[in-house]
């Protein structure tokens, strides 16, 4: 399997929002993409998966230089970084992005807690909003303030995924909401970790979705009406995450013993609308 097959293949199988934010866009720009998301799916797995700090940060240093090769044009290492470099010829995707990805998920090496949103803010910036501030220089856009857009709705979607994944995150140390509201509302990491349900844990829950209802609403005021077909696949992001937190929503937070996620058939739902919204010049 050549790179280019291996992080096509990777996103494909991954089913995740991504695959289906993609599927609408030219075959170029959806390989730099997949190049992206393999990146950072692969970096993410040295921080989740390993368990030895100093061969995970030797792992994540061997990434940093990685992307140096990528923008130095000198011999790279593996398949997911030759394409990486494919991308990073073809379009401005900023290197500092790239960075500050590995510099997010070296963060779960370094802490396990947030005392206030102020603290937990730059690693979602890192995690999620610097990998749209990749996806929109592949894109193309002409608005400058489209770059606010990527920002806030990167954060929205992280905390989204914080919201659906509180208890897996416990059970493996690291709790992503900040402690000042834990305690705000009388929850415990103990009682994440062991899933109690409770009233106090429903209304923290509503306070986490209410941030991130904030999120998503700021990236909306800033999204710019003349890239609106440049950007379809953002939008189709955004509203597939926005539609789990409406089901996390429906749900009452329900979400302790199983994985709360959208159907395929949904997911697909959603990009087709938007698409064709998109494309009639309606608001999707």
């Amino acid at each position: 399997m050549n790179g280019i097959q291996f992080v096509s293949t990777l996103t494909r199988k991954s089913r995740s929002s991504f695959y289906y934010a993609f599927l609408f866009l030219p075959r170029p720009r959806r390989e730099a993409l997949y190049a992206v998301y393999a990146f950072c799916r692969i970096v993410d797995d040295v921080a989740d998966l390993g368990s030895n700090p100093a061969r995970q940060r030797a792992a994540l240093n061997d990434w940093r230089a990685e992307v140096a090769r990528c923008y130095a044009g000198r011999a790279l290492q593996t398949p997911v970084a030759r394409r990486l470099a494919d991308a990073v010829r073809a379009y401005p995707i900023p290197r500092t992005a790239l960075e500050s990805i590995i510099d997010g998920v070296e963060m779960d090496l370094d802490r396990a807690t947030y005392e206030t949103f102020e603290e937990l803010y730059p690693y979602c910036y890192r995690v999620a909003s610097a990998v749209g501030l990749c996806c929109i220089e592949i894109f193309g856009y002409a608005e400058s303030h489209t770059r606010d857009y990527a920002v806030n709705l990167g954060i929205a979607l992280q905390l989204t995924n914080i919201m659906r994944d509180v208890e897996t995150d416990a059970r493996a140390g690291r709790v992503y909401i900040p402690q000042e509201d834990l305690r705000r509302f009388g929850v415990t990491s103990d009682d994440l970790r062991a899933g109690r349900y409770t009233d106090a844990f429903v209304a923290l829950m509503e306070h986490q979705a209410r941030r991130a209802r904030h999120f998503y609403e700021a990236a909306q005021r800033a999204f710019p009406a003349a890239d609106a077909r440049a950007l379809v696949a953002a939008q189709i992001m955004g509203r597939i995450y926005f539609a789990l937190l409406r089901e996390l929503e429906a749900r009452r937070f329900r979400i302790f013993g199983r994985h709360v996620a959208l159907s395929a058939r949904r997911k697909l739902g959603i990009a087709l609308r938007t698409w064709a919204a998109v494309r009639l010049g309606m608001a999707p």
